[in-house]
């Protein structure tokens, strides 16, 4: 480890709880029936219980919707794309400005590696640019910094990579 980077240490998961240290590296991807809300002011932008979830070391999960419980008609596409190397070329939706034209609020990956074929058009949404995320009634909290689209919950320790100190996890 790098002299001038803090010691990472692990917060021990309670009962019911995950440590995102013990998530694997190239991360793992499950289906979970937890019932995922996602809101801006009073307009429900999402609502299922059909999610995925991306589980990589460092980072808290982040849940990719199946696009028929989206409210597409309610998002725009966005110039933006990023490049995961796990996951592949991830393209981006904005809030139009009856909604708070808020750039970027939603990524998913169009043709995505094989690996993750599974999350092909699913949406993940950045709890940091939304009103407000849940996860069974839960509001999460937003994956520190703006890069990590993970939800934070009760049911997840970290450290979390994202914020300030964290580049060199």
């Amino acid at each position: 480890m790098l002299a001038n980077v803090a010691r990472i240490e692990r917060i021990e998961p309670g009962p019911n709880q995950e440590s995102v240290w013990d998530y694997p590296r190239p991360p793992r991807l499950e289906p979970t029936d937890r019932h995922i809300v996602v809101r801006q002011g009073d307009t429900v932008l999402a609502d299922t219980r059909r999610a995925l979830r991306v589980l990589e070391t460092s980072q808290p999960p982040a849940y990719y919707l199946p696009p028929a419980d989206v409210r597409c008609d309610l998002l725009v596409p966005s110039p933006s794309t990023t490049f995961c190397e796990w996951k592949g070329i991830a393209t981006y939706w904005s809030l139009p400005d009856d909604l708070g034209g808020v750039d970027d609020v939603a990524w998913a990956y169009l043709d995505p590696v094989p690996s993750f074929e599974q999350i092909r058009g699913y949406l993940a949404f950045y709890a940091q640019r939304l009103d407000a995320c849940f996860v069974d009634g839960e509001q999460v909290e937003a994956n520190p910094g703006s890069f990590y689209g993970g939800w934070i919950t009760s049911h997840v320790v970290g450290p979390f990579k994202g914020g300030p100190g964290t580049a060199g996890w």
